[in-house]
């Protein structure tokens, strides 16, 4: 089908719907994005751009050169005594591949102004309170009441999505009994350009350079049996984590000293949808990046996910004869994928948090394999970090999957 002219709408203007704003944009698309903030803004926070990430960047025309720092090495570290217990080179193990830090907002405004400068109209103060997909076409209504129709309509409306909760129903996250902080803390450029993780009982710290080294992103996971609220929207006394991590070594608790502002978030698990769009009589829904498939975020990939969805989405439906053939495509594409890198950061936290005998044994494997064998532990996410989706093959792809 062909998009030049053709009016699309998209509900969220985070990364996935700037990013997918932008893609179809350039196939020539007519795109709106509603967005319920009266700014195109981020709370401060950090986030990692694996190579999976960086090539849709790349291929929308956006760079990170002088917006991000490239990442040397991932160090998991014990979190008592600040040992190293696995170094991971990525610079010279992966040397053609790219790992970046970037501050949210930083990532935000690159993809807010790569979507204006193709001609995406960006709509403020317009909050989704539902979406209807009873009609002809998909409609969504604001908290004023007023009721928007497109032919085209896709829900980048993140965590608590109404357009997911049109297309499956209601679904009841789980509790992980963990909740993660995150806080910034001024730093020097002196400090590596390296993803830290600090390993202890029952909790971890990550930090990572930001803006030149001048800022250092921090999240730190503890798990407890008190239920908090999922969202980023809740501050927390910073004593609260200095206390949570007290038996840390004194380079983490130095870091922690430095934090006057925290946010405090319940990590829950969400199940990858079952249902991502929906075909009406004249018109077509689809979801993607968190509307789709919530992940923790101990591997880093939600972002780079989104990203993925967005190139993928708008790479299907200008490829495919019809809305109805694009999307089953993209579903069929992408679910299998998301889900499972969203069991894998599943089973991450807990792979940090052993304590007695296994911790120990698990800490002296890693660090035989990383002196005899570095290279094998990170291929074990090579399925990650060396997937482009921009490179497919969607012709043989479509072909398949439409015979």
């Amino acid at each position: 089908m062909t998009l030049i002219g053709q009016p699309v709408t998209i509900l969220g203007a985070g990364v996935a719907g700037l990013a997918l704003a932008r893609a179809l944009a350039m196939r020539g698309a007519c795109v709106t994005v509603l967005e319920q903030a009266d700014v195109i803004s981020e709370v401060g926070a950090g986030l990692q751009i694996s190579p999976n990430g960086a090539c849709v960047l790349a291929a929308l025309g956006l760079s990170l050169d002088g917006l991000s720092i490239r990442a040397e090495a991932v160090e998991l570290r014990d979190g008592f005594d600040d040992s190293c217990v696995l170094r991971l080179d990525l610079a010279r193990l992966r040397p053609d591949l790219g790992w970046h830090f970037v501050h949210r907002a930083d990532l935000i405004n690159l993809l807010a102004n790569g979507a204006r400068e193709v001609g995406v109209d960006i709509r403020l103060l317009t909050k989704i309170d539902r979406v209807d997909l009873s009609g002809d076409r998909p409609k969504a209504i604001t908290t004023q009441g007023l009721e928007i129709e497109a032919p085209l309509m896709v829900g980048a409306d993140g965590l608590h999505s109404p357009t997911r909760m049109a297309l499956t129903g209601i679904t009841a996250p789980f509790f992980t009994h963990q909740v993660a902080w995150r806080a910034l803390r001024p730093a020097s450029s002196v400090e590596q350009n390296v993803t830290e993780v600090h390993m202890g009982y029952g909790r971890h710290l990550v930090s990572y350079p930001l803006r030149g080294g001048t800022l250092r992103n921090i999240v730190a996971v503890e798990e407890r049996r008190r239920w908090v609220e999922e969202g980023w929207t809740l501050h927390d006394d910073p004593m609260e984590l200095r206390l949570a991590f007290e038996s840390f070594s004194p380079r983490v608790r130095g870091w922690l000293d430095q934090v006057s502002d925290v946010w405090l978030w319940g990590l829950f698990c969400h199940p990858v949808a079952k249902r991502w769009h929906a075909i009406l009589p004249k018109g077509a829904m689809a979801i993607l990046g968190d509307a789709a498939h919530p992940t923790l975020p101990f591997l880093a990939q939600g972002a780079n996910m989104a990203l993925e969805d967005a190139w993928t989405l708008a790479d299907v439906l200008s490829a495919s004869d019809t809305p109805a053939a694009a999307l089953l495509a993209y579903q069929t594409m992408r679910a299998p994928r998301t889900a499972k890198i969203v069991e894998a950061a599943n089973a991450s936290a807990r792979a940090y948090h052993l304590s007695g005998p296994t911790r120990s044994l698990a800490h002296t494997a890693l660090r035989i394999c990383g002196k005899l064998a570095p290279d094998l532990v990170l291929r074990r996410f090579d399925y990650i970090y060396n997937h482009d989706v921009t490179a497919q093959n969607l012709s043989s792809k479509l072909a398949w999957m439409n015979p």
